[in-house]
């Protein structure tokens, strides 16, 4: 099955979910949450119905959780995920609530960061981190979901770390390239030798390398950042790729959407010649 070119999409309080996919000409896409109040029954039956009727397939519910959210390296580790012991209880919650409501819709997994995991396995926070994970996956499990982590905020050997250690069976990455280059993390392409097998989604974004100690890298429209895209769908697909690549474009308005189908069509002949 050849891969599909999909986009975010914002999970709103009322109306149509999917017709913001629809308009771009699109077949599948990623859900994103960060309101836990959304997580209704009524609201998965909403998306359960289009997905049913509109053709779109939703590859995954992002789920973001409550709290303070900072992203660089100074405050990032203090609010990010469910590293921080202050957020932790009340973001577990958050995303068990997200799982049901996944089971409910019928999409098949739940994406979120993780934060800042400690690289030293022997550091304390690590056991509590991949104990806090494996409540969670447990959790995803019973309700036929899976857990995929997105890359940033840690190196690919550690995400492979925690997966491991883990070992529920039914986790995965969700790669955004982009992030290990915003992060300083990694190059994207040589990630895959690390955790390629694990690799379930591909958010397609672009961006570049930080330049200043306290604060990320930027993102930029794909094509024009540093993840190299022809060199990484042609990897992808030597490895066996055969999910779907999720437009983010991290902007908004009207430039948002001109990039955003402009990124398709490029995406587009890039896969057809993978």
């Amino acid at each position: 099955m050849r891969n599909q070119v999909g986009v975010m999409a914002g999970l709103p309080a009322e109306g149509p979910v999917l017709k913001y996919v629809q308009d771009f000409g699109l077949k599948a896409c990623q859900v994103c949450c960060w309101n836990v109040k959304l997580y209704t029954a009524e609201r998965a039956r909403t998306l359960a119905r289009e997905m049913r009727s509109g053709s779109v397939k939703v590859t995954s519910l992002w789920a973001g959780w409550p709290g303070p959210a900072v992203w660089d390296f100074v405050d990032g580790p203090l609010t990010l995920g469910i590293v921080p012991r202050r957020y932790r209880k009340i973001r577990v919650a958050a995303l068990k609530k997200a799982a049901d409501f996944a089971e409910s819709a019928g999409i098949g997994a739940i994406v979120t960061h993780l934060g800042f995991i400690p690289e030293n396995a022997k550091d304390p926070l690590f056991r509590e981190v991949v104990d806090t994970v494996r409540n969670i996956a447990l959790h995803c499990r019973k309700r036929g979901v899976e857990f995929w982590f997105e890359t940033g905020q840690e190196t690919p050997v550690t995400m492979l770390r925690l997966i491991e250690s883990v070992g529920t069976g039914n986790l995965g990455v969700n790669l955004d390239p982009a992030n290990l280059i915003l992060y300083g993390r990694a190059n994207p392409i040589d990630a895959l030798d690390v955790f390629g097998k694990h690799v379930k989604g591909i958010h397609a974004k672009d961006g570049v390398y930080p330049t200043e100690p306290m604060h990320l890298g930027h993102e930029v429209k794909v094509g024009q950042g540093k993840v190299r895209f022809p060199e990484f769908v042609r990897r992808l697909g030597e490895i066996g790729y055969k999910g779907a690549y999720i437009i983010e474009r991290e902007i908004s308005g009207e430039q948002q959407r001109k990039d955003i189908a402009e990124t398709i069509g490029y995406l587009e002949k890039l896969i057809a010649r993978a």
